[in-house]
């Protein structure tokens, strides 16, 4: 009988999957890019980035090109190990 690796909630949510896969592979995203790639809603993913913020899993830029407000995320390093013990307890599911 095998044991299941509990999933990370946090990283259960399509969503949050997706910005945090997306981000793995980058040195950072804008907002627009990342909205661009997942195809959600500004205020779906506004609202999944402040998750992943609070949990720390990735860090959030707020700046301004000229008058233009841009935000940037980046994923952390705690966000990198969550985003592979996710990967790895999925590979136990998976078998």
């Amino acid at each position: 009988m095998k044991d299941f690796t509990p999933l990370d909630p946090l990283l259960h949510s399509q969503l949050r999957l997706a910005v945090v896969s997306l981000l793995i592979g980058m040195e950072s995203a804008e907002f627009t890019f990342i909205k661009e790639k997942t195809g959600a809603t500004s205020g779906n993913l506004s609202v999944q980035i402040d998750k992943l913020s609070t949990a720390e899993y990735i860090d959030v830029e707020k700046a301004f090109k000229g008058k233009k407000p841009v935000t940037t995320c980046k994923i952390s390093k705690k966000g990198i190990e969550a985003f592979e013990s996710y990967v790895n307890a999925l590979k136990g599911y998976i078998g």
